[in-house]
């Protein structure tokens, strides 16, 4: 199977379990890796038999903007969800980074990372 991966989606988000993250929300960072076969797409460079990333990028955006969540379990699950959606596509990776999680201790990133597929 085939790779198309969209790296640092930005989005700001209002999701969490604690009031002031829904108040304010955050930014989110969305990474995706799409597995599909991409050589229809490739033997008649024709992007309507391969996945539109661009379009993918705004609907996961949308996601991210949308209705709040409590965990980014619940988020990474809808973004799969969108990206499943799209016939081609027959895995998918999703990794949602939330760098301003509210942490007490320094930290770097928090990270989820789900896989789903067709199957």
């Amino acid at each position: 199977m085939d790779r198309v991966a969209l790296r640092g989606l930005k989005a700001r988000g209002h999701h969490g379990v604690f009031p002031k993250e829904r108040e304010e929300g955050q930014t989110f960072i969305v990474d995706l890796v799409l597995g599909l076969d991409t050589r229809p797409a490739a033997a008649d460079d024709d992007l309507t038999k391969t996945v539109h990333y661009g379009i993918v990028a705004e609907e996961v955006v949308a996601v991210v903007e949308g209705e709040p969540v409590n965990l980014i379990e619940t988020l990474a699950e809808r973004i799969a969800d969108t990206c499943l959606k799209h016939e081609g596509v027959q895995e998918v990776e999703v990794c949602v980074h939330k760098p301003d999680a509210p942490i007490t201790v320094p930290f770097d990133d928090v990270t989820v990372t789900i896989t789903r597929s067709r199957v």
